[in-house]
Protein backbone atom coordinates (compact mmCIF):
# COMPACT_ATOMS: atom_id res chain seq x y z
CA UNK A 1 0.00 0.00 0.00
CA UNK A 2 1.20 3.25 -0.83
CA UNK A 3 0.62 6.62 1.03
CA UNK A 4 0.61 9.56 -1.02
CA UNK A 5 1.12 13.36 0.93
CA UNK A 6 -0.41 16.28 -1.05
CA UNK A 7 2.44 19.34 -0.68
CA UNK A 8 -0.21 21.25 1.61
CA UNK A 9 0.12 18.80 4.23
CA UNK A 10 2.47 19.46 7.27
CA UNK A 11 5.65 18.19 6.80
CA UNK A 12 6.61 14.77 7.30
CA UNK A 13 9.91 15.00 9.54
CA UNK A 14 10.62 10.98 10.20
CA UNK A 15 9.96 8.12 8.37
CA UNK A 16 11.58 4.54 9.13
CA UNK A 17 12.12 1.97 5.74
CA UNK A 18 11.89 -1.79 6.88
CA UNK A 19 12.95 -4.59 4.89
CA UNK A 20 13.87 -8.11 6.43
CA UNK A 21 16.57 -7.31 8.57
CA UNK A 22 17.95 -3.47 7.33
CA UNK A 23 16.23 -0.19 8.90
CA UNK A 24 16.49 3.06 7.74
CA UNK A 25 15.37 5.93 9.31
CA UNK A 26 14.83 9.44 7.16
CA UNK A 27 14.65 13.01 8.54
CA UNK A 28 13.00 15.03 6.00
CA UNK A 29 13.04 17.74 7.73
CA UNK A 30 16.88 18.20 8.05
CA UNK A 31 17.82 17.99 4.38
CA UNK A 32 16.10 15.28 3.33
CA UNK A 33 19.10 13.17 4.83
CA UNK A 34 19.24 9.33 5.63
CA UNK A 35 20.07 9.58 10.01
CA UNK A 36 20.75 5.89 10.04
CA UNK A 37 20.90 2.63 8.22
CA UNK A 38 21.08 -0.68 10.30
CA UNK A 39 21.36 -4.37 10.30
CA UNK A 40 19.00 -5.02 13.14
CA UNK A 41 21.37 -3.42 15.71
CA UNK A 42 24.35 -2.87 14.24
CA UNK A 43 25.26 0.72 11.93
CA UNK A 44 25.84 -0.60 8.62
CA UNK A 45 26.66 3.62 7.61
CA UNK A 46 27.20 5.86 10.35
CA UNK A 47 24.00 6.01 11.95
CA UNK A 48 22.54 8.24 14.57
CA UNK A 49 18.81 7.48 16.08
CA UNK A 50 16.56 10.21 14.20
CA UNK A 51 15.32 11.41 17.11
CA UNK A 52 19.01 12.40 18.13
CA UNK A 53 20.20 14.11 15.03
CA UNK A 54 20.62 17.70 15.34
CA UNK A 55 21.46 18.35 11.25
CA UNK A 56 21.93 16.59 8.27
CA UNK A 57 25.98 16.78 8.75
CA UNK A 58 25.48 14.17 11.77
CA UNK A 59 23.82 12.00 9.50
CA UNK A 60 24.37 8.37 7.08
CA UNK A 61 23.99 10.03 4.34
CA UNK A 62 22.49 13.30 2.86
CA UNK A 63 22.08 14.74 -0.57
CA UNK A 64 24.28 17.18 -2.47
CA UNK A 65 22.49 19.92 -4.96
CA UNK A 66 22.50 22.11 -7.19
CA UNK A 67 26.42 21.81 -6.29
CA UNK A 68 28.30 19.49 -4.58
CA UNK A 69 31.22 19.85 -2.23
CA UNK A 70 33.04 23.03 -2.05
CA UNK A 71 31.85 26.17 -4.04
CA UNK A 72 34.80 28.40 -4.16
CA UNK A 73 34.69 31.05 -1.99
CA UNK A 74 31.02 31.22 -2.13
CA UNK A 75 30.46 33.46 -5.64
CA UNK A 76 31.41 32.63 -9.20
CA UNK A 77 29.99 34.09 -12.78
CA UNK A 78 28.12 32.34 -14.99
CA UNK A 79 26.51 33.23 -18.28
CA UNK A 80 28.46 36.72 -18.35
CA UNK A 81 27.04 38.01 -14.69
CA UNK A 82 28.44 37.69 -11.08
CA UNK A 83 26.50 35.75 -8.58
CA UNK A 84 27.21 35.22 -4.71
CA UNK A 85 26.07 32.57 -1.91
CA UNK A 86 26.78 32.29 1.21
CA UNK A 87 29.39 30.44 3.47
CA UNK A 88 27.26 27.66 5.56
CA UNK A 89 29.63 26.08 7.60
CA UNK A 90 31.44 27.59 10.76
CA UNK A 91 35.34 28.38 9.99
CA UNK A 92 34.84 27.66 5.96
CA UNK A 93 35.18 30.17 3.60
CA UNK A 94 33.56 28.39 0.44
CA UNK A 95 29.88 27.14 0.09
CA UNK A 96 29.79 23.90 0.84
CA UNK A 97 27.51 20.82 -0.02
CA UNK A 98 24.98 23.28 -1.99
CA UNK A 99 21.59 24.01 -0.31
CA UNK A 100 19.47 20.71 -0.04
CA UNK A 101 21.25 19.32 2.98
CA UNK A 102 20.23 22.31 5.42
CA UNK A 103 16.58 23.35 4.36
CA UNK A 104 13.41 20.99 4.98
CA UNK A 105 12.06 18.12 2.58
CA UNK A 106 8.63 16.72 2.04
CA UNK A 107 7.99 13.32 2.13
CA UNK A 108 5.64 12.78 -0.96
CA UNK A 109 4.85 8.93 -0.68
CA UNK A 110 5.76 6.34 1.07
CA UNK A 111 6.14 2.45 1.66
CA UNK A 112 7.41 0.57 3.89
CA UNK A 113 10.33 -0.15 1.69
CA UNK A 114 9.89 3.34 -0.38
CA UNK A 115 10.04 6.34 -0.36
CA UNK A 116 9.61 9.62 -2.62
CA UNK A 117 11.05 13.13 -0.94
CA UNK A 118 10.57 16.36 -3.00
CA UNK A 119 12.50 20.11 -2.41
CA UNK A 120 11.06 23.03 -4.18
CA UNK A 121 13.49 25.95 -4.18
CA UNK A 122 13.01 29.72 -5.17
CA UNK A 123 15.32 32.18 -6.35
CA UNK A 124 16.92 33.82 -2.84
CA UNK A 125 20.41 35.02 -1.73
CA UNK A 126 21.86 31.29 -1.98
CA UNK A 127 20.98 30.04 -5.21
CA UNK A 128 19.39 32.54 -7.91
CA UNK A 129 17.45 29.85 -9.48
CA UNK A 130 14.09 27.71 -9.58
CA UNK A 131 14.38 24.34 -9.47
CA UNK A 132 12.63 20.97 -7.95
CA UNK A 133 14.49 17.86 -6.50
CA UNK A 134 12.78 14.59 -6.45
CA UNK A 135 14.90 11.97 -4.17
CA UNK A 136 13.74 8.24 -4.38
CA UNK A 137 14.91 6.50 -1.70
CA UNK A 138 14.19 2.28 -1.75
CA UNK A 139 15.27 -0.43 0.58
CA UNK A 140 15.43 -3.94 0.17
CA UNK A 141 16.54 -6.86 2.25
CA UNK A 142 20.09 -6.61 0.86
CA UNK A 143 20.20 -3.09 -0.59
CA UNK A 144 19.69 0.51 -0.65
CA UNK A 145 18.76 2.41 -3.42
CA UNK A 146 18.47 6.27 -3.83
CA UNK A 147 17.79 8.20 -7.09
CA UNK A 148 18.15 12.28 -7.61
CA UNK A 149 15.63 13.62 -10.35
CA UNK A 150 16.29 17.25 -10.25
CA UNK A 151 14.28 19.59 -12.78
CA UNK A 152 14.96 23.55 -13.75
CA UNK A 153 12.06 25.24 -12.80
CA UNK A 154 13.66 28.21 -13.52
CA UNK A 155 13.18 30.63 -16.03
CA UNK A 156 16.89 30.96 -17.12
CA UNK A 157 19.58 28.25 -17.83
CA UNK A 158 21.50 27.39 -14.83
CA UNK A 159 24.38 25.05 -13.36
CA UNK A 160 23.47 21.70 -11.50
CA UNK A 161 25.78 19.49 -10.03
CA UNK A 162 24.17 16.26 -7.70
CA UNK A 163 25.53 13.82 -5.32
CA UNK A 164 25.77 12.24 -2.11
CA UNK A 165 27.72 12.41 0.95
CA UNK A 166 28.03 9.00 2.24
CA UNK A 167 29.45 7.77 5.95
CA UNK A 168 30.98 4.75 7.13
CA UNK A 169 31.98 3.63 10.58
CA UNK A 170 35.58 2.44 11.33
CA UNK A 171 35.87 -0.80 12.62
CA UNK A 172 38.38 -2.72 14.23
CA UNK A 173 39.12 -4.38 10.03
CA UNK A 174 37.50 -1.50 8.19
CA UNK A 175 39.55 -2.22 5.27
CA UNK A 176 38.28 -0.08 1.51
CA UNK A 177 39.16 -1.16 -1.67
CA UNK A 178 38.46 1.28 -5.18
CA UNK A 179 39.62 0.83 -8.62
CA UNK A 180 40.11 4.90 -9.66
CA UNK A 181 42.16 6.39 -12.24
CA UNK A 182 42.81 10.43 -11.28
CA UNK A 183 43.25 12.01 -8.04
CA UNK A 184 42.85 16.16 -8.17
CA UNK A 185 45.59 18.09 -5.67
CA UNK A 186 44.25 20.74 -3.38
CA UNK A 187 45.55 24.09 -2.88
CA UNK A 188 45.85 25.73 0.08
CA UNK A 189 42.05 26.66 0.28
CA UNK A 190 41.10 22.73 0.01
CA UNK A 191 39.92 23.80 -4.03
CA UNK A 192 41.40 21.16 -6.58
CA UNK A 193 43.77 22.68 -9.02
CA UNK A 194 45.73 19.76 -10.51
CA UNK A 195 45.11 15.71 -11.10
CA UNK A 196 47.76 13.19 -10.99
CA UNK A 197 47.81 9.47 -11.39
CA UNK A 198 45.48 7.28 -8.67
CA UNK A 199 44.91 3.53 -10.05
CA UNK A 200 42.93 2.86 -7.01
CA UNK A 201 43.22 2.49 -3.39
CA UNK A 202 43.73 -0.74 -1.19
CA UNK A 203 44.29 -0.11 2.32
CA UNK A 204 43.24 -0.49 5.98
CA UNK A 205 40.80 2.72 6.50
CA UNK A 206 42.36 3.83 9.45
CA UNK A 207 45.27 4.42 8.14
CA UNK A 208 44.30 6.71 4.80
CA UNK A 209 44.58 10.07 4.85
CA UNK A 210 42.43 11.75 2.17
CA UNK A 211 40.15 14.81 1.50
CA UNK A 212 40.31 14.58 -2.31
CA UNK A 213 38.40 14.91 -5.46
CA UNK A 214 39.17 11.26 -7.87
CA UNK A 215 38.02 10.49 -11.11
CA UNK A 216 37.77 7.69 -13.36
CA UNK A 217 36.16 5.38 -10.85
CA UNK A 218 34.52 1.78 -12.19
CA UNK A 219 33.29 -0.64 -10.36
CA UNK A 220 32.09 -0.66 -6.79
CA UNK A 221 33.83 0.85 -3.72
CA UNK A 222 33.99 -2.32 -1.70
CA UNK A 223 33.94 -1.91 1.90
CA UNK A 224 34.71 -5.19 4.50
CA UNK A 225 35.16 -5.50 8.27
CA UNK A 226 34.00 -7.90 11.03
CA UNK A 227 30.53 -7.58 10.69
CA UNK A 228 29.41 -6.00 6.78
CA UNK A 229 30.87 -6.43 3.14
CA UNK A 230 29.34 -3.77 1.69
CA UNK A 231 29.34 -2.54 -2.33
CA UNK A 232 28.57 1.28 -3.25
CA UNK A 233 28.38 1.95 -7.01
CA UNK A 234 26.74 5.52 -8.66
CA UNK A 235 26.25 6.23 -11.94
CA UNK A 236 28.83 8.76 -12.24
CA UNK A 237 32.63 8.31 -12.56
CA UNK A 238 33.76 10.72 -10.13
CA UNK A 239 33.74 10.74 -6.44
CA UNK A 240 35.02 12.58 -2.73
CA UNK A 241 37.24 10.46 -0.03
CA UNK A 242 37.27 12.20 2.73
CA UNK A 243 38.83 9.87 5.74
CA UNK A 244 41.28 10.71 8.55
CA UNK A 245 43.48 8.63 11.10
CA UNK A 246 41.76 10.33 14.44
CA UNK A 247 38.27 9.95 12.94
CA UNK A 248 35.91 7.34 13.69
CA UNK A 249 34.07 7.55 10.48
CA UNK A 250 35.18 7.90 7.00
CA UNK A 251 33.17 9.29 3.83
CA UNK A 252 32.95 8.42 0.22
CA UNK A 253 30.48 11.19 -1.69
CA UNK A 254 29.73 10.59 -5.35
CA UNK A 255 29.12 13.12 -7.33
CA UNK A 256 28.39 14.40 -10.85
CA UNK A 257 31.74 16.81 -11.17
CA UNK A 258 34.55 18.13 -9.67
CA UNK A 259 34.68 20.13 -6.66
CA UNK A 260 34.52 24.06 -8.04
CA UNK A 261 34.18 22.97 -11.14
CA UNK A 262 32.27 25.94 -12.06
CA UNK A 263 35.63 28.22 -11.53
CA UNK A 264 37.26 25.99 -14.11
CA UNK A 265 38.22 26.87 -17.67
CA UNK A 266 35.33 24.76 -19.09
CA UNK A 267 32.97 23.37 -16.35
CA UNK A 268 31.22 21.12 -18.64
CA UNK A 269 34.63 19.23 -19.33
CA UNK A 270 34.67 18.47 -15.40
CA UNK A 271 31.06 17.10 -15.08
CA UNK A 272 29.19 20.19 -14.00
CA UNK A 273 25.38 20.20 -16.30
CA UNK A 274 23.86 23.08 -17.81
CA UNK A 275 20.32 23.02 -17.49
CA UNK A 276 17.75 24.69 -19.79
CA UNK A 277 14.33 25.35 -18.49
CA UNK A 278 11.90 22.47 -17.99
CA UNK A 279 14.68 20.05 -18.49
CA UNK A 280 16.16 17.43 -16.23
CA UNK A 281 18.79 15.31 -14.76
CA UNK A 282 19.06 12.48 -13.06
CA UNK A 283 21.86 10.57 -10.62
CA UNK A 284 21.36 6.95 -8.75
CA UNK A 285 23.52 5.35 -6.29
CA UNK A 286 23.26 1.99 -4.79
CA UNK A 287 24.83 0.06 -1.61
CA UNK A 288 24.99 -3.82 -1.40
CA UNK A 289 24.60 -5.28 1.84
CA UNK A 290 26.16 -8.83 3.24
CA UNK A 291 26.94 -9.94 6.58
CA UNK A 292 29.46 -11.43 7.09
Amino acid sequence: MTTDLTSDEPLQGRFDLHAGALRLSLRADLGGCIAGLWHRDAPVLRSVQPELLEGAAQAACFPLLPWAHRLGHARFRFKGRDHTTRPNLPGEPHAVHGLAWQRPWEIVSHTAQDAVLRQTHLPDADWPWAYEVLQHVNLTPSALGVQLVFTNTDTQLQPVGLGWWTSFPKRARSRLHIELGQRWENDVAHLPIRMHAQPGIDGDVTHLDFDHAFEGWTGPARIRDERFSLQLRASVSRLVLCSHPDEDSFSIAPCSHVPNAIHMADPLAHGLRHLAPGETCEMSMSLDVAVV
